[in-house]
């Protein structure tokens, strides 16, 4: 059960008292902006950066679902130590941005918008209440607010 107390809360994030889902979205928006960083500077082209910011969403998606799904019985659902769902949905809003800080501190901020007010098809998704929505609400916040950045920048709003 440690490895899924560590992976759920991202090492330990979660705990932290105050706002504990903005933590580990600025922990994961952090973590993508220094690996992106460090992709661009070893020379990778923005396809090849995008495809391996899938990949690792894809591996740590399913890898999180499985923790949560392991801490339902002792956990209540979608605790809020539980952080990993704001990891996938803020690397989900920073796909494909320019190398730049700006751009992944908004991805953070429209992220947590759509993720606290959880508009349209995001509220029908959180009350289902299993392991899969709680990482989906997020995901879908994620693509709400990369959809909201990249018209954005495409026309030259910021």
């Amino acid at each position: 059960m440690r490895k899924h107390r560590l992976i759920a809360t991202m090492l330990g994030v979660g705990y932290f008292p105050v706002a504990p889902g903005t933590a580990g979205s600025m922990a994961g928006v952090v973590i993508l902006f220094l690996t992106n960083m460090f992709l661009h500077y070893l020379g990778g082209a923005q396809p090849a950066i995008l495809l391996i910011n899938v990949a690792m969403t894809l591996i740590v998606f399913f890898i999180g679902a499985y923790s949560i799904k392991k801490l339902e019985t002792i956990w209540e659902h979608d605790a809020s130590k539980i952080v990993i769902d704001e990891v996938i949905g803020v690397w989900i809003a920073a796909y494909a941005l320019p190398p730049h800080w700006k751009y992944y501190l908004a991805a953070l901020l429209l992220f947590r918008f759509f993720d606290i007010v959880k508009p349209m098809f995001i509220k029908r998704i959180d009350v289902m209440q299993n392991h899969w929505s709680v990482m989906l609400d997020d995901v879908l916040a994620g693509i709400y607010s990369s959809i909201m950045l990249q018209c954005l920048i495409l026309f030259n709003l910021f």
